[in-house]
């Protein structure tokens, strides 16, 4: 258990930039935000409008607005970097969304060039041509997807990523609905045939907290990332088990800070000030909230400027 001090999180938006301000940080480092064509946006929404029937509990989107009021929502919370995550769940998308994504990078200083892949025929190819590209980032959603993470198929995509060492987010926790191939076994496969994969597992694996907490203990690339994670939202249905905090002070160098922007059911300031109420110290604080995401996004510590690739 830390004695170090932990600066009370913030309470609004408003509040986001003086905190930050606070720790010392030149801003913040979220890996995980989604920016998607404006077409597979509207179904995402129209989906979580549903979530009643879905989840049985409502989800409301706190971020429902156009693109330019969504990246001026991030720059005024101070991210330095806006990923735009996005993933295929049928073949034959994941490059129409790779050539979105590298033309939004193109067109936003600065968004962050993501891409993603599905098991099918040439993935390596596309993958390797998206690394090419500049990507710096990719993203898979498990359940979604509807595929194991240790699908034959995707093994040139996972060799290819292993050799770049760039890092992937990865939803394969069985949260908020299982799937299939959620859990953490897919991606333990996964990593005996990686094992210097870089792999953020997005939801800190939510709700199998502990199994993915043991996969980055026994992965030096392994990364957590904290999406709507010690929220009052998801402590409802997916609550951090006991001694949980325990293993995230000592996972702290590989704890980076998420949230699922836009499609979040709370204000933005909620994640972090929820992150806070965990009391694990003003340090760990600095590294989740910048300085473990900026080093994954390639982004120098001391001003937040991108480094070159």
């Amino acid at each position: 258990m830390t004695s170090q001090r932990t600066t009370p999180g913030p309470t609004t938006d408003a509040d986001v930039p003086g905190y930050v301000a606070s720790l010392g940080l030149p801003g913040l480092a979220d890996v995980h935000v989604h920016f998607l064509p404006e077409a597979m946006q509207r179904k995402v929404w129209d989906y979580f409008d549903g979530a009643e029937d879905h989840y049985g509990r409502s989800w409301p989107i706190t971020y429902r607005a156009g693109v330019p009021d969504r990246l001026a929502t991030l720059r005024a919370l101070g991210l330095r970097a806006v990923p735009a995550l996005s993933y295929a769940h049928r073949p034959g998308m994941a490059q129409w969304l790779n050539d979105w994504s590298a033309a939004f990078a193109a067109r936003v200083p600065e968004v962050v060039h993501c891409a993603t892949f599905y098991p099918e025929p040439g993935v390596g190819g596309y993958v390797g041509e998206a690394l090419a590209a500049g990507a710096r980032l990719f993203k898979l959603h498990v359940q979604v997807g509807g595929f194991a993470p240790d699908d034959e198929r995707l093994t040139p995509a996972w060799a290819a990523l292993e050799q770049a060492r760039v890092p992937v987010v990865v939803h394969a926790g069985s949260a908020p609905i299982r799937g299939r191939h959620t859990g953490p076994d897919g991606m333990a496969a996964v990593l005996a045939r990686h094992p210097d994969l870089v792999l953020v597992v997005a939801h800190l694996g939510m709700p199998e907290y502990d199994a993915f907490a043991d996969l980055a203990e026994g992965h030096p690339h392994v990364h957590l990332d904290t999406t709507m994670c010690a929220t009052d939202f998801t402590e409802a249905f997916a609550p951090l088990p006991p001694g949980y905090r325990d293993r995230l002070a000592d996972l702290g160098d590989r704890v980076v800070l998420g949230s699922d922007f836009p499609s979040i059911p709370y204000p933005y300031a909620h994640q972090l000030e929820a992150l806070a109420r965990l009391d694990l110290g003003d340090a760990w604080m600095r590294k989740v909230l910048w300085r473990n995401g900026a080093r994954l996004l390639g982004l120098d510590l001391d001003t937040g400027e991108r480094l070159p690739d």
